[in-house]
């Protein structure tokens, strides 16, 4: 798995790569501003343009969430909205604290993995099943730049055990941990840790 690259600028901001996202942190509007700017530059410089389209910005996580911001503007005058959540690899969500939501990816993983246990059905063995199951429960890319709350690990951790228990045919846990270590099949929260 790649991880994130983080370098800090300043003591107050911060840029976070990972695969072919960008994260910029920074402790005032003025400072993500200035960031946008040099990031903007950069890029020019390689011949690359940014899609205003697909960069809105989150709402800001501070005890002043709630007040609208001063909006960050490209070089060229284009103007970047500020969103209620936004989908960095995780949605973050604006809020007195820093705070990210999985029900996005929680829905895309229902919708995904019923399509395909929906087409092979009972014909595909086990082994298929849950490779399917690994390939579409990846909630946890990204996480290695944030803390995540314990209820939503537990989240994460029901929606999957879920469908192993749909797999399965089983609701007893014991069962399905059991499968799951012949299987050897990780829960989120084991990828977390």
């Amino acid at each position: 798995m790649i991880s994130p690259i983080t370098r800090s600028l300043t003591p107050r901001s911060f840029i976070i790569l990972y695969a072919d996202d960008m994260l910029l942190v920074a402790a005032s509007i003025s400072e993500l501003q200035r960031l946008f700017n040099n990031c903007e530059r950069e890029l020019e410089w390689l011949d690359m343009r940014i899609n205003v389209k697909k960069i809105p910005l989150p709402a800001n996580w501070s005890y002043r969430f709630n007040i609208s911001c001063a909006r960050i503007t490209t070089s060229d005058g284009h103007s970047i909205p500020w969103v209620e959540e936004r989908y960095p690899g995780v949605h973050i969500v604006a809020g007195r604290q820093f705070r990210c939501s999985f029900t996005h990816a929680k829905q895309s993983f229902y919708r995904s993995i019923n399509a395909i246990f929906g087409k092979i059905g009972r014909i595909a063995s086990e082994e298929v099943i849950l490779q399917l199951i690994k390939m579409h429960a990846n909630f946890t890319v990204g996480l290695e730049c944030f803390s995540v709350a314990k209820h939503d690990v537990r989240s994460l951790d029901f929606a999957v055990t879920r469908f192993l228990m749909k797999s399965f045919r089983s609701s007893n846990i014991n069962v399905i941990d059991e499968c799951r270590l012949f299987f050897n099949f990780m829960l989120p929260s084991e990828k977390i840790e």
